[in-house]
Parts: structure tokens; sequence; C-alpha cells
């Protein structure tokens, strides 16, 4: 009587072994090909690096009596003072 449910519970438990077996090996290959993956992508991604923009000097300001006048040194930059496009700041220096 004793050795009638030991062929049950010994299927059992080989059974249990057998599934945690193979899901530790199923996580292991899904967390190797993850990493791979992500070593793939960090080799084939742009980093694009934040470009802060620099002051540039484009021209001179200059105040003759009550009449400011300003004199270009890029030429580019004459469209946007004629459109407006400039900001106006005191000197932090």
């Amino acid at each position: 009587m004793n050795y009638d449910l030991i062929i049950p519970f010994a299927i059992l438990l080989i059974l249990v072994i057998y599934l945690i077996y193979t899901r530790n090996n199923f996580e292991k290959n899904i967390t190797n090909l993850y990493e791979k993956k992500f070593e793939e992508w960090k080799k084939h991604s742009t980093i694009e690096d934040n470009k802060t923009s620099q002051k540039e000097l484009v021209g001179f300001v200059f105040k003759k009596d009550y009449k400011i006048t300003i004199e270009f040194l890029d030429e580019n930059v004459e469209s946007q003072l004629n459109r407006g496009k400039f900001e106006i700041t005191k000197y932090k220096g």
C-alpha cells in the first residue's frame, strides 16, 4: 500500500524538475538573444549630440549723437535685421 503513490509522485517530481530546467534554459536563451540585439543596436544606432549654438560676431553697433549704426561683417545677417529677427540684451561682462 505504501508503494502505490510513489510512482505518480515520482512522475510528478520528474515533470516539475524538467519544467523548471526547460524554463531556466529558455530564459537564458531569451536574455542572451536580447543582449546580442542590444549590442547590435548600439553599433548601428547614431547618437546625436546636442549641439549648442555658439555666439558669432557678425557686426558692430555704433552710436553717434542720437543715431545708431550697424556695420556688418557677414552679409547674411542683413536680411534678418531687415525682417526684425533680432533680440536686444544687455552685455554681461
